[in-house]
């Protein structure tokens, strides 16, 4: 943090779709709070604007930084640019930009040095949450409208396979992305001892990303195979009603559950006892979910995609597998295997340990501190 002070950082405003209190609030969100946290521990006068959430209040202070809910789920992108453009964000040292999907075009009204979070490239995603013309417009804006506004803007993103798929999607520079990945809290650790029987464990909002339809069909083939199975699915979203019926016309209900949002202690304990954590999303930054469930010894079997190849080491942590076949013979074997059980684990641990959100914290700091050196 003392790249900071010497480039004269005491203000920094962050602009945010969502807060971390918002019902729909995935690791973009976290990963934002834990951050900023830690900012705000180092004497940085840290405000974030976002969007408003349903019954709770406009502003609040949280961790040492203040949250600014301003407006609705969708006028937020407007209403952020005009109160730019009239100085009433970005004042201060530095703007920080979370590009989640849709951006709010920082490079035309921040009048100081900016950073931008983009964690992931939306792509296919867009067709997955909006009807076609909607999808149309965000996927135009995401890949066409967007990045030349961005060429000149240091970017940090959570993997190097994400930044790839930035450049070849976007365009954007390489030179200009940096890969800082996230950390993971020191709760998650290992202890106590696994569920006698097979337990399988996914987390994550249910939205169609994150394509809990095929974990459910993998767990129901490897059900098939481990009798004594026992699988959860933590989170809660829209998708909750189709992936009730899908479980129910599978005659799952008594072995597969959806328990909604757990608390920290339930979790990590769901962590700790689970025999691995798997992962069939289409798109992700990184897996903040697996890294969670390494640092308490459970090794994963995730989908080859970008940022799951830096959220697991395959072969060392964990698996990556392609198709839901592909899927549940992967914790078949993992289940099977009690030495590649032990040895995954072991591995999952190692992987864990390198992951720090203080480190999170300074890496992203120092970022916008060398760009704010650099303006000046």
């Amino acid at each position: 943090m003392a790249m900071a002070e010497m480039a004269g950082i005491r203000r920094v405003d962050v602009v945010a779709w969502r807060d971390l209190e918002d019902p729909e609030a995935g690791g973009s969100e976290l990963h934002a709070h834990e951050v900023l946290r830690r900012w705000a521990d180092a004497g940085i006068d840290v405000r974030e604007w976002t969007s408003r959430v349903d019954g709770a209040a406009r502003e609040i202070t949280r961790d040492g930084y203040t949250v600014n809910r301003r407006a609705g789920r969708y006028a937020v992108f407007p209403r952020t640019a005009f109160a730019g453009v009239r100085a009433k964000i970005g004042a201060g040292d530095g703007v920080v930009e979370i590009w989640n999907g849709m951006p709010f075009f920082t490079p035309l009204w921040s009048r100081t040095p900016r950073m931008v979070f983009l964690h992931h490239v939306h792509a296919e995603m867009w067709q997955m949450v909006l009807p076609p013309r909607l999808a149309a417009l965000g996927y135009g804006v995401e890949h066409r409208l967007a990045p030349p506004f961005y060429r000149r803007t240091p970017i940090v993103t959570l993997s190097e396979s994400a930044k790839v798929d930035i450049v070849e999607r976007l365009r954007l520079r390489a030179d200009r992305i940096s890969v800082v990945p996230p950390g993971i809290d020191a709760k998650f650790a290992p202890a106590g001892k696994r569920d006698p029987d097979p337990l399988v464990v996914a987390v994550g909002r249910l939205v169609p990303v994150k394509r809990l339809d095929r974990f459910i069909e993998a767990m129901v083939l490897l059900k098939s195979r481990q009798p004594k199975l026992r699988a959860v699915v933590v989170g809660e979203g829209y998708e909750r009603p189709e992936l009730e019926d899908r479980i129910a016309r599978h005659g799952a209900t008594a072995w597969l559950t959806l328990p909604g949002r757990l608390s920290d202690e339930e979790l990590v304990s769901l962590y700790q006892r689970a025999w691995l954590v798997g992962s069939t999303s289409v798109r992700e930054g990184w897996g903040m979910t697996l890294t969670e469930a390494a640092a308490c010894g459970t090794p994963a079997v995730a989908t080859r995609i970008t940022g799951h190849d830096g959220a697991v080491l395959d072969g060392e942590s964990g698996l990556l597998v392609d198709g839901i076949e592909e899927f549940a013979a992967a914790a078949d074997s993992v289940i099977t295997d009690a030495m590649l059980r032990r040895r995954l684990g072991q591995g999952a641990l190692r992987n864990a340990a390198r992951l720090s959100w203080g480190v999170t914290a300074a890496d992203t700091l120092e970022v916008l501190a060398q760009e704010v050196a650099r303006t000046r």
